[in-house]
């Protein structure tokens, strides 16, 4: 569902305006005190963000995947975090909205689009990260229910989310064990429970937490799609958008620590002049410009093809390496241009270098990511 570009303009004026005047003034403080930014969370249910790439018959503002990349690029060349908040839920909502079944559809979108319920995606285990198929956490068919036991860790929105999307194994004994996997979505309730938050170097404010399940019963009528054994394939879509959002981001981070480096560099003196006119530095910002450039056209790439459904795994997996490998470098060249003052909390360079290493941690890890561009390199030319 595209909106004409007028709109898009409009909705992305918006997000600027809201992403200086909130976001940036208390991002320093919210990340340094680990604290979740409940204000701004109420924030971004007003403007929808919820609901951002939900289509607008179910509530949502039924933006393309190439307007969406552009709101969290945006919002990520201040502040990483919040971006974490709404995107988590949206892959939860592209799941119900691309497998679910219609009474599914009719009871979960409207309420995930206001964010009166909002969470995630629990796939994550102990054991189990970017290999999918070694989860553990089992459903039980029991009568109309299920019984999940079991546990998942690293869940984003599992402390304030109220309701998660979560991969279970219906059938441990299947081979593959992929079409054993099922995915429920499950609200909150007994048996269902939350370890303790855990401490992170960065990606600070938002709750990553342990889930734990013991004896939960879910309705069937919660079963993504109705059928056993989905879940794998379900999860997968999702991940397409995942990664541009993961690529989104950090092509919004590498402008975003080129952007500091830069006027850093306009402002700080040394050896009589200003240190962007050291061709030292001058070499480090150009690099840094292109490369943040070169993220964002990856990024604009994959969601292109995303929006007129074509198979993007090759440039979504592209967008989201290189982007994220990105978001690393620039924000180490911007260090080096702070140089001892990047060090200090007091400028938010530092943030940046602490948080970065996620995206190539995260939405499947960039190893994972060079496999996936080489396999589809070998399918498409074959």
């Amino acid at each position: 569902m595209s909106h004409d570009a007028s709109v898009e303009l409009q909705i992305l004026a918006t997000i600027d305006k809201w992403v200086e005047q909130e976001l940036r003034p208390i991002a320093r403080e919210f990340d340094q005190a680990d604290e979740y930014p409940v204000d701004l969370v109420e924030q971004m249910k007003e403007l929808g963000l919820f609901g951002a790439t939900i289509s607008e018959e179910y509530g949502g503002l039924g933006l393309s995947a190439s307007t969406y990349a552009r709101i969290v690029s945006r919002i990520c060349e201040v502040w990483m975090a919040p971006s974490g908040i709404f995107n988590s839920h949206l892959i939860m909502a592209n799941c119900v909205e691309r497998a679910g079944t219609q009474a599914q559809k009719e009871h979960f979108l409207p309420k995930f689009a206001t964010g009166e319920l909002r969470g995630g995606i629990g796939l994550t285990e102990p054991d189990a990260g970017s290999d999918l198929q070694g989860i553990r956490l089992v459903a039980k068919k029991d009568g109309d229910h299920y019984i999940l036991n079991g546990t998942k860790t690293w869940i984003s929105n599992g402390i304030k989310g109220n309701c998660l999307a979560v991969l279970t194994k219906t059938d441990p004994s299947a081979s593959p064990p992929h079409r054993g996997m099922s995915l429920f979505i499950c609200e909150k309730g007994e048996g269902f429970s939350v370890g303790k938050k855990l401490k992170k170097l960065g990606y600070r404010s938002i709750d990553s937490a342990e889930l734990i399940f013991e004896d939960f019963r879910v309705s069937a009528d919660n079963l993504v799609g109705g059928e056993e054994g989905r879940g794998f394939q379900q999860v997968a879509g999702g991940l397409e958008l995942g990664r541009i959002n993961i690529a989104a981001r950090g092509a919004g981070m590498a402008k975003g620590a080129t952007n500091m480096a830069l006027h850093y560099a306009m402002d700080r003196k040394t050896f009589g002049k200003a240190i962007a006119e050291h061709q030292a530095v001058q070499l480090k910002l150009a690099e840094m410009s292109t490369r943040a450039a070169a993220a964002e056209l990856l990024v604009h790439q994959a969601a292109d093809k995303f929006d007129r459904h074509e198979r993007c795994d090759l440039e979504a997996g592209q967008a989201k390496f290189f982007a994220s490998e990105a978001a690393v470098q620039n924000s180490l060249d911007a260090m080096r241009v702070f140089g001892g003052y990047s060090y200090s909390p007091e400028y938010e360079i530092e943030r940046f270098y602490r948080d970065a290493p996620l995206l190539c941690i995260g939405e499947g890890t960039n190893e994972i990511q060079r496999m996936i561009i080489a396999k589809q390199m070998v399918a498409r030319a074959s």
